[in-house]
């Protein structure tokens, strides 16, 4: 399994979650020295990289970006796909398109979904907007599939969104629904820990349909500082064939660069099939 380090420009607001917040140039550098494969980049529009640039960044630190991520989308550009009013639903899926071809043009394979998909309000039933979901979220996976991309949908907690929290059953059955062969979930563990049975239950239910995976404790800090079993996720993982990449969202505590080295230190022995260090 291949680990990535979720990072965001310089100039991304204190709401992208995140664990390193810099120049671009600065964090790659950073995620290579401590021992990442790659980073999960999140962007709020398609025109806030240069390509080339970063292209480059990739090959001279030998990176790879397996994902960009669109939280920022949500609560920067304050669009998501379930709103009632057309036009903010059409500015959403514009900017997706856009980042969907920034994704392929950096070499990535996903692009995230996650609170960008919306919520239902107050005053309307699931299926009204859940209809709107639908429909905005196959305009996009149809351009994301002439470009290779695959979109991945997060299950998130219900303290943050009201639709779409679970990965089992209520994520599965959104993306079985959708019936897209581009469309996936996207596990990750710290809302599983609040929304979930049980995290392994819900990976091996979910089977083929994960299509990455986001790691944090259950306190989002780095993977160790909590109470999550991560050897029994790898193994639910390994059972249903997922062996692709793995990225950490966490809290940058004690500091960011303390955060980003502990997840790598402790996770790296336990994919390799061995015990962390008690210094991890």
């Amino acid at each position: 399994m291949k680990l990535a380090l979720a990072i965001a420009p310089l100039d991304a607001q204190p709401s992208a979650f995140v664990v390193l917040r810099d120049r671009l140039e600065t964090s790659i550098a950073k995620a290579a020295r401590m021992g990442y494969d790659g980073v999960e980049l999140a962007l709020a529009r398609a025109d806030e990289i240069h390509v080339a640039q970063i292209c480059s960044l990739l090959q001279e630190y030998g990176l790879a970006i397996p994902t960009v991520s669109t939280g920022r989308v949500f609560a920067e550009g304050r669009v998501w796909l379930t709103n009632p009013d057309r036009a903010i639903r059409e500015r959403a899926v514009g900017t997706l398109k856009g980042l969907i071809d920034t994704a392929a043009g950096i070499g990535a394979t996903r692009l995230n979904v996650g609170r960008v998909r919306g919520f239902v309000a107050d005053d309307e039933e699931r299926d009204v907007a859940e209809a709107r979901f639908f429909e905005a979220i196959s305009e996009c996976a149809r351009h994301a599939a002439a470009c290779g991309i695959t979109i991945v949908v997060e299950p998130v907690n219900r303290y943050e969104i009201n639709y779409i929290n679970s990965v089992w059953p209520e994520g599965v059955d959104v993306v079985s629904r959708l019936g897209m062969d581009n469309v996936k979930l996207m596990p990750d563990v710290f809302h599983m820990n609040i929304e979930d049975a049980s995290i392994a239950g819900s990976l091996r239910a979910a089977g083929s349909h994960v299509g990455y995976v986001h790691l944090a404790d259950s306190n989002r800090w780095a993977p160790g500082q909590g109470h999550t079993d991560f050897r029994a996720i790898l193994e639910a993982l390994e059972s249903i064939g997922y062996d692709d990449w793995a990225a950490v969202e966490i809290l940058p505590y004690p500091s960011a660069d303390e955060a980003a080295q502990q997840a790598v230190d402790y996770l790296r022995p336990l994919i390799a099939g061995r015990t962390p260090t008690a210094a991890s």
